[in-house]
């Protein structure tokens, strides 16, 4: 059989099912100008991407295979690869909306092999007794945890392929009435190289001390989590490596339940976005929209809201492409909450920063913030971001660090509302909002829409 491979969120060599079939292929990756188009040129994630295709690439040479690179769309691109006589175009299953779209077009042109790959479980693997999807996390997660099996840990070994001769040496840039060839460089696809060094994932699973992570995980200054957010994201590390992991650890004695817990929930937000399209830009309960502030916006946006622990998240946003769970967990809260500002445009912001950004956690943690999301909570759910910070970040060590203006400021004044209010700090804004009111506005204007 000849077949194409497409490279997608699985930019390895390891444990990958690509690897796994037999036969001619034709190995790709393709930069898609739909989801680059709206990217600024020094975007970190398309720096992180580019890297690891080349990584790939390198590391398919060695093995005696090669990676085919294009720019341009995806669909376009398959009209001009349907006629070159393979039997089927083989990928990663990829779940949004849009992917899922891109991948009918190009099922109506060549046969499409779906392999399993990114999450645990298929998508419509974990289902009610009725085969409806679950709608509350600790049901499904008791499902899935019945239904995990050893075929979960399941690691792929490659097999002896053949390699299609073409021209693997330059970057395919197709369009609908022409084909131009580019050096293979950040240039050729509008972006500029962006220094910025990230941890291999392999290194990581080493450092992480998975015992440590129900105690730790929520405190930012202690390094509590497993920072593979953008390893899994981008496939450049196996899921199913991170469970072999976790079972080596768990026969050792550790406590995996936790983590094991936050991969499922990984799982369970794809799930949702899979079986509930809409809510990737629609409410799920609730008539209320937010309110269009477009200079509390800008506040939150460049770390001048005042509020200590919210302004160092998005600092650190900003700065480096990361935010701390717990405080993207405080942040958001503030955003739609305190503010009022509508969920999508901090999942908007989110997703126009964050390195490890993936649309379903982006899009179910945001709507389950503003409680307009799939969750048994109701909206009166309203994080106190003073009383999270002193908890969190006791001794202010993350605020300081994120914003170098309060080193030297008293840490019983960086956790209490009424002295920031009080206080003339310099560099500093007093609060934009009080939160007791702020939460009561909320509250209210929610009981309005119900």
């Amino acid at each position: 059989m000849r077949r194409i491979i497409w490279f997608r969120r699985d930019l390895r060599v390891d444990d990958n099912p690509l690897l796994g079939l037999e036969g001619e292929v034709l190995p790709i990756f393709i930069f898609d100008t739909n989801i680059l188009g709206s990217l600024k040129p020094d975007d970190r994630r398309v720096n992180f991407i580019f890297k690891h295709v080349i990584k790939l690439k390198e590391a398919l040479r060695s093995g005696g295979l090669d990676l085919k690179l294009f720019i341009g769309d995806p669909v376009t691109i398959f009209k001009s690869l349907s006629s070159m006589g393979f039997d089927e175009v083989a990928a990663g299953g990829d779940y949004d909306a849009y992917a899922r779209q891109r991948d009918l077009e190009i099922s109506h042109l060549l046969p499409f092999n779906y392999l399993h790959d990114t999450y645990i479980f298929k998508p419509d693997e974990i289902l009610k007794d009725d085969r409806t999807p679950y709608l509350v996390f600790t049901p499904f997660y008791n499902k899935a945890k019945k239904h995990f099996t050893a075929e979960h840990l399941r690691e792929y070994k490659p097999v002896a392929q053949q390699c299609y001769s073409t021209d693997y040496t330059q970057i395919s840039k197709i369009d609908d009435t022409k084909e131009l060839m580019l050096p293979i460089c950040m240039e050729s696809l509008g972006f500029v190289p962006v220094e910025h060094t990230w941890q291999e994932p392999d290194a990581l699973l080493d450092t992480f001390d998975v015992s440590a992570y129900q105690q730790n995980r929520d405190h930012p200054m202690l390094n509590g989590t497993s920072n593979l957010g953008i390893h899994l994201r981008f496939g450049t590390l196996s899921i199913r490596k991170v469970l072999r992991f976790l079972v080596s650890k768990k026969h050792s004695g550790v406590d995996t339940e936790p983590f094991f817990r936050q991969l499922i929930f990984r799982d369970f937000y794809a799930y949702l976005l899979y079986h509930f399209a809409r809510i990737a830009d629609e409410n799920y309960k609730y008539r209320f929209k937010g309110i269009s502030d477009k200079q509390a916006f800008e506040a939150f946006c460049t770390a001048r809201t005042g509020v200590p622990i919210i302004d160092a998240g998005v600092s650190q946003l900003l700065q480096t492409g990361q935010m701390h769970n717990r405080i993207r967990m405080i942040c958001a809260s503030f955003f739609t909450k305190d503010l009022l500002l509508p969920w999508q445009w901090g999942e908007r912001f989110f997703a126009e920063h964050l390195l490890d950004y993936d649309a379903a956690s982006n899009i179910l943690s945001w709507q389950w913030s503003a409680g307009t999301g799939i969750d048994p909570q109701p909206y009166f759910r309203i994080f106190n971001p003073y009383l999270q910070g002193k908890k969190f970040d006791k001794e202010a060590a993350y605020i300081k660090h994120w914003l170098p203006m309060l080193k030297a400021i008293d840490t019983k004044i960086l956790h209490d509302e009424d002295k920031l209010f009080t206080h003339t700090l310099a560099h500093y804004p007093h609060p934009i909002v009080r939160h007791k009111d702020a939460a009561k506005r909320a509250i209210e204007m929610f009981k309005k829409a119900l």
